[in-house]
């Protein structure tokens, strides 16, 4: 069975609404673009290395938008490889509508998702989510991933759509490596879902060294 891989660039207030630039979701988000200014070349590295295993692409109908109106344009620029590896991969679209899917080798996903989703790992061994928050929390909520992969960067914005936004469901995660950090603040955790739901205990117990106050 393939493996779902969530990739994610947000604030330390955990907003990921439209890091690329200004124009990627604006709807009232004075923010867009955010992610420039703290980008430096250990994100980069590190973002392009994640991504060297994928053999299909899953998004959001905003973000597909976003990317075919890109990537297509750039396999002689700088982002020449990566470029290659997006246009390359099949890509799947999840959304209600009709979108115009424009960038070869891309399909819309039927009207259950969940099911469409499950299809996909039976045919795919690495299926990427990059950005795509409404579809993320779908997937959150029914615990249909199996990596995330979560940039945090060193800003604080107050609004903006969340990563953890009416989509997450009691879920315990694995870190499956140290955290990687970057010269301007950011921080890369990388996470496998967990089996079972976050248990309790009594941190005033004595053996822990925690007193009652």
């Amino acid at each position: 069975m393939g493996t779902i891989h969530i990739d994610l660039f947000a604030t330390l207030d955990l907003v990921g609404q439209a890091p690329g630039d200004p124009e990627e979701d604006p709807d009232g988000f004075p923010f867009g673009g955010w992610q420039a200014p703290v980008w430096d070349e250990t994100v980069d590295r590190h973002v392009g290395a994640g991504m060297q295993n994928m053999d299909a692409l899953l998004l959001g109908r905003k973000t597909y938008d976003i990317f075919a109106a890109f990537w297509p344009d750039q396999a002689d620029g700088a982002d020449g490889e990566i470029a290659a590896l997006l246009n390359g991969v099949p890509k799947y679209v999840a959304s209600r509508g009709t979108p115009n899917l424009t960038w070869a080798g891309s399909t819309h996903l039927g009207p259950d998702l969940v099911s469409a989703v499950r299809e996909l790992r039976d045919r795919h061994e690495h299926i990427h989510v990059i950005g795509s928050l409404n579809l993320v929390q779908t997937l959150l909520r029914e615990r249909l991933f199996d990596r995330l992969d979560l940039w945090i960067f060193p800003l604080v914005l107050g609004v903006g759509k969340k990563v953890f936004d009416g989509g997450t469901v009691p879920a315990n995660l694995v870190l499956l490596e140290p955290p990687v950090t970057s010269p301007k603040g950011a921080v890369l955790l990388r996470y496998g879902l967990g089996a079972g739901v976050p248990g309790a205990g009594d941190m005033r117990r004595e053996d822990r060294g925690v007193g009652s106050g």
